[in-house]
């Protein structure tokens, strides 16, 4: 197969993007999404590969900064709009996509690359290791209820349009990223996102409704959320629908939760993507009519070994050489020596024997501290080779908070 990969140009956006629309299911965007994408496209990083006149494979990169244990905003490539039509499959399309995206990430020296995978058995052979999980949960708001701090009661709640409290929510959410791994710094445009409710997508919710939660006339938390109304003949069993939650402290976040389980005409409560160690879980009076379940996240990818584990600082003293496997970036390859503790790390090239022996995959599955590399080994992924060397780098390696990647790009 004669095919051309190359940068996109400004003008072949629409076909671009056209084109991975229909990779995944043909269905076009409503008006206000697919203008909000191509605003955030940056269009230098983004791929397109033709065969004569017709793309036939898409991928980009947004220039993110990513919260890392320690508190460090790490620069990372956002992998993302990629797709292959099927009438090109198991042609090399995507693997030379993802052989000059690397290559262009690792040019521009950012340390990490990070997606969100539609299907994650894909990536793992190009280095991405599952490294964040997110929670959903379905309330029987009916039947269960809060334990709520003191100091709930000194909050004030107050409905507001979305639109006009997007300052205020993005401040709030802004003072969160440092504190909690995997976080992504919201570049300028970004904040459209969590707005956006186009009217073709709702399918019986209302609008995107706001609430605030005040204290001494500051914003200290917000959700975002809507109401599917619904009703049976014994009365309404209305269902809320969580999109976005953030709260500075216990009070405001239980003030927040008590409002959402007590909406008017509801009986349940559906969130779609909470931390896995989320505050909710220990306030509840019965977890198991919350249907709670896990699923994949952030999926990471170390593309300077090095310069990214020296980028984080470490829950205990850590000295271990790891031989690292990367056959994809034959530069990660071989042994590093890492050192560090809660202050800061270092890790350089080294001749010492391997203490640790892991793939780039692994590495980028434990990197923020939420999958322990104990947890891989006993999946016959990291194999020990010093005595003590597991238990050491594993505690070194956790995040005290789960990772948790708020939304996708």
């Amino acid at each position: 197969m004669s095919t051309e990969l190359r940068v996109l140009r400004p003008t072949e956006w629409d076909e671009w993007y056209g084109k991975l629309e229909l990779a995944f299911g043909g269905v076009a965007e409503q008006a206000d999404e697919r203008a909000m994408w191509r605003d955030l496209t940056e269009i230098d990083r983004s791929i397109g590969v033709w065969d004569e006149d017709e793309c036939i494979g898409t991928t980009s990169a947004f220039t993110f900064r990513l919260s890392v244990p320690g508190g460090g905003l790490v620069p990372a490539a956002g992998v993302t709009m990629v797709s292959v039509l099927s009438t090109h499959r198991r042609r090399g399309v995507l693997r030379s996509m993802m052989r000059r995206q690397l290559d262009d990430v690792h040019a521009l020296g950012e340390p990490l690359a990070v997606l969100t995978a539609s299907e994650p058995e894909i990536y793992g052979r190009f280095g991405y290791g599952m490294a964040t999980e997110q929670l959903h949960a379905e309330i029987d708001t009916s039947r269960v209820r809060l334990t709520v701090p003191e100091g709930a009661d000194a909050v004030r709640l107050r409905l507001v349009k979305p639109e006009d409290a997007r300052e205020a929510c993005e401040a709030v959410y802004a003072r969160k990223v440092t504190a909690r791994p995997g976080m992504l710094a919201r570049q300028p445009g970004w904040e459209r996102l969590p707005l956006l409710d186009p009217p073709g997508d709702r399918k019986g919710d209302s609008p995107l409704l706001c609430v605030l939660a005040e204290l001494d006339g500051e914003v200290v938390g917000y959700a975002r959320y809507a109401i599917n109304p619904e009703w049976e003949p014994a009365g309404p069993k209305g269902l809320v629908r969580l999109y976005d939650f953030e709260a500075l402290s216990p009070a405001p976040r239980a003030a927040l939760w008590r409002f959402l389980f007590e909406i008017d005409l509801t009986s349940k409560l559906r969130a779609r993507n909470l931390p896995v160690d989320a505050a909710l879980l220990h306030m509840v009076s019965d977890i198991r009519r919350c249907a709670v379940g896990v699923r994949d996240s952030l999926h990471v990818r170390l593309v300077d070994v090095g310069a990214a584990l020296e980028a984080r600082t470490y829950a205990a003293p850590v000295d271990v050489v790891f031989e690292v496997a990367d056959a994809f970036c034959p530069w990660n390859e071989g042994r590093w020596r890492l050192t560090g503790d809660a202050k800061g790390a270092s890790c350089e090239r080294t001749e010492d024997p391997a203490e640790l022996e892991l793939s780039v995959r692994e590495l980028g599955a434990a990197y923020l501290g939420g999958i322990p590399l104990s947890a891989l080994a006993s999946a016959g992924r990291v194999r020990e080779l010093r005595r003590g060397a597991l238990a050491e780098a594993s505690t070194a390696f956790r995040s005290d908070v789960a990772p948790w990647l708020p939304h996708g790009f």
